[in-house]
């Protein structure tokens, strides 16, 4: 049986970041460009992230695991909508959004957060975008030694 991956949305597969410091540069007044309706649709991908999905759904059982914006509920729509265009119409049955990524039973998470039940979830926890594990790069090249 494949070991189970989850892999976040924001800040991993897509660009949450630099778009929201874009949005706020030219719009201060809004302090939370996530809430614009249309905002998670533009998110442009991380470098690598959905070819090294791809190659890692080849020996892992690859799932998303995101958090809603409370700012925004379109964001289930829109993040949903995005992963579809981005990685195809299969990976909407292996999607889950929740607040709390804790909950959740698998091998792996690969997240850009800490505050949201990162720390507390039972597999490995992979920090991206740490010294650890800083790229798309480093991330697959743990997993493929993991095969072993």
């Amino acid at each position: 049986m494949k070991k189970r991956v989850y892999v976040d949305m924001d800040g991993v597969l897509a660009d949450f970041y630099n778009t929201a410091k874009k949005f706020l540069k030219e719009n201060p007044q809004q302090p939370f460009p996530q809430s614009r309706w249309g905002f998670f649709l533009s998110l442009p991908e991380i470098e690598n992230a959905i070819s090294s999905f791809k190659e890692l759904e080849k020996d892992y059982d690859m799932w998303i695991l995101t958090r809603p914006s409370v700012k925004n509920v379109n964001c289930y729509t829109e993040k949903a909508q995005w992963l579809l265009d981005h990685i195809g119409g299969d990976i909407l049955d292996r999607t889950i959004m929740s607040c709390n990524k804790s909950l959740v039973k698998g091998d792996y998470l690969i997240d850009d957060q800490l505050e949201y039940g990162q720390t507390e979830f039972e597999g490995k926890f992979l920090h991206f975008g740490s010294a650890d594990y800083p790229d798309w790069k480093t991330v697959v090249e743990y997993l493929k030694k993991e095969l072993n």
